[in-house]
């Protein structure tokens, strides 16, 4: 199967088979594709091995409208799959536009991308950059059925035929179990172990650094320790059970380590088994540990605040958030920048005004503290210019920083709704 890009019909007319392309189209939507919304990205899916099949014919186009992109294929492609809902004459026809003179659907026009695929070729290609819940919604309107799902990789495919083979491996079912709660109860159940162990984790986090409980979580000695202890250590084995799995049932090792939710897992994880060694397995107390095992001990315990993003992972939202965020670090970037020249600008010329009268401003880098607490309205009030000079370019700096942040902020707000909105569709 081809997808040809037409961006203008006469574009390219000095090639003869758009111009019977153009012939085409204009007998089967005629005027109406005027109208279409992004028209310009037309995408012509036609039959064959390797080039357009110019004897087709024009009775067997369909013409399929996706929130306004048009999508034109052979109704033979549609009917080899009549238990899907564009495969069934039926289903489809509850669709069909006579405006249009095509199937509206308003549905996610980047999905629709790997399910004509799915049609043509009979393998999934889920689209890239798509939240994997907004394409098996998609999959699921259009009546693919659950048992073709592939997660990132076809298990079983029959290189001649192109078909995927409804039985997956083992090894694949146990990767769907782990990715994706949906797939069985028993998979919302470990996922819900995942989730409720996360919390517990969380807590003893919390509650270690409390000075009343911090010795039942350091001290052997201590009333409760062999009991928190041994919890620690089945929510520990339950996240390395769950680390070493995924590892070893993802399809590609490469692909396993660009996931950086996977990174964020080992990261939770080893703190543990390094403090488990550099405290003799829980035999030492961080008094009498060595100055080099304390330092360890302290930097194993930063990294367990990693653990609280593996919550990321079992929200949908959260990841539509990430996204979003991902999308706009473009005007992030910028705000960061805007920042910093402002910083840097104002913080000097602060410490000229008020070096000479005002011993907190005996340098540029507290300078620059200063303007950063008064430009976000934080004002702690540790320290103020005294000078009638200093107050006056406080006040400017203050009105004009809440300016200069507020201009990128906008954009920022603006792309990332959009971006929001986009994603949950």
């Amino acid at each position: 199967m081809l997808v040809y890009q037409i961006p203008t019909f006469m574009h390219e007319a000095k090639h003869g088979i758009v111009q019977r392309v153009h012939g085409i189209i204009q007998q089967s939507i005629g005027d109406d594709i005027t109208n279409a919304e992004d028209s310009s990205h037309l995408q012509l899916v036609a039959e064959g091995n390797g080039d357009l099949e110019l004897g087709t014919n024009d009775d067997d186009l369909v013409n399929i409208n996706i929130s306004g992109q048009l999508f034109v294929t052979t109704m033979s492609c549609l009917n080899r799959y009549p238990n899907t809902l564009l495969g069934n004459e039926d289903r489809r026809s509850k669709y069909w536009s006579k405006k249009m003179n095509a199937y509206y659907f308003n549905r996610h026009r980047p999905c629709f991308d790997s399910i004509l695929h799915y049609y043509q070729s009979g393998k999934e290609a889920p689209p890239l950059n798509v939240d994997p819940d907004v394409y098996a919604k998609e999959k699921e309107f259009f009546g693919i059925k659950k048992e073709r799902e592939v997660n990132l990789a076809p298990f079983g495919a029959d290189d001649e035929t192109g078909e995927v083979h409804c039985i997956q491996s083992v090894r694949g079912k146990i990767h769907n179990f782990l990715q994706d709660p949906r797939s069985s109860q028993m998979a919302a159940v470990w996922h819900g172990m995942d989730i409720f162990f996360i919390c517990i984790s969380i807590c003893f986090l919390i509650t270690e650094s409390e000075p009343n409980f911090k010795d039942q979580f350091t001290d052997k000695s201590a009333k409760y320790f062999i009991y928190l202890f041994s919890i620690n250590c089945v929510i520990m084995a339950f996240f390395t059970i769950d680390f070493i799995v995924r590892l070893l049932t993802w399809p590609s090792l490469i692909d396993f380590w660009k996931n950086v939710f996977n990174v964020l897992d080992i990261l939770s994880i080893l703190p543990f088994y390094v403090g488990l060694l550099a405290n003799g397995f829980g035999n030492g107390v961080e008094e009498g540990a060595s100055s080099q095992h304390y330092v360890v001990l302290r930097v194993c315990r930063i990294f367990r605040i990693v653990r609280i993003f593996k919550f990321v992972r079992h929200s949908r939202d959260l990841l539509i958030i990430m996204k979003a965020v991902s999308n706009a670090k473009r005007e992030l970037v910028l705000l960061v920048c805007l920042l910093f020249i402002f910083v840097i600008t104002f913080g000097s010329i602060m410490y000229y005004i008020e070096s000479s009268a005002n011993d907190d401003f005996n340098s540029i880098m507290k300078s620059c503290w200063w303007v950063i607490v008064t430009i976000t309205t934080v004002g702690y009030g540790d320290m103020c210019p005294t000078s009638a000079g200093g107050k006056l370019f406080g006040t400017f700096v203050l009105t004009l920083g809440i300016v200069f942040l507020a201009l990128p902020m906008t954009i920022i707000v603006s792309k990332f709704s959009f971006v929001y909105e986009r994603e949950k569709m």
